[in-house]
């Protein structure tokens, strides 16, 4: 399967808390909501389309949680567009933890090889949305395809970033870029091994 990641993050990299305040408070995060309301229609038009071509969805446990007591709840969100796709679509929940998921339709893989087994079934779209902790290890691994970011023009300047201070390197190519009317930026990337480094030679 085609492995895609679609992850909002502010200019500085923070991921957590772009949704309503109460999302995620650890750590102290007292910045939640940062994403909300931000973007234009068209780029909350290619948000949806990207969840309606899903071929299954594949969580980590936070945004597994996050997503079932929203989009699998409350009504009004399970008839939006991007609901009925998570409600009619198979989920996958990478989780060692969380071994009896409420949400209808969801399959629980305890580690990384079953993971990998998912990921080589033939055909489809898997997607991976949030789920920090999932993408930094997907990517460690070298199983995304193809990854989105979708930045909000913000300096959140606290909270978990999607990447690490420390953590391992990856070249990228541009697949596809967009700016829309209120300066939220669409950025698809398709890894491309690692990146080149300048070289010094000494006499």
């Amino acid at each position: 399967m085609k492995l895609t990641t679609m992850t909002q993050v502010s200019v500085d990299g923070v991921m957590q808390g772009n949704g309503a305040t109460s999302d995620d408070r650890r750590n102290g995060f007292e910045r939640g909501g940062w994403a909300m309301g931000k973007g234009d229609d068209e780029t909350r038009a290619f948000i949806t389309r990207t969840y309606q071509r899903a071929d299954a969805f594949l969580f980590g446990r936070r945004t597994y949680e996050l997503f079932a007591r929203s989009w699998g709840a409350i009504d009004q969100m399970r008839a939006h567009p991007i609901g009925v796709a998570l409600n009619t679509t198979p989920k996958y929940l990478a989780s060692t933890t969380l071994t009896a998921p409420g949400w209808e339709g969801t399959t629980v893989l305890p580690d990384g090889r079953a993971i990998r087994e998912l990921k080589a079934r033939p055909g489809g779209e898997l997607q991976v949305h949030g789920s920090g902790v999932l993408t930094r290890w997907l990517l460690e691994n070298d199983l995304v395809d193809e990854m989105t970011l979708i930045v909000i023009p913000v300096i959140v300047g606290q909270g978990t970033r999607l990447f690490p201070e420390t953590g391992p390197d990856l070249g990228l190519d541009l697949a596809e870029s967009r700016v829309d009317s209120k300066g939220v930026t669409i950025q698809v990337y398709r890894p491309a091994g690692r990146p080149q480094y300048a070289t010094t030679t000494q006499s």
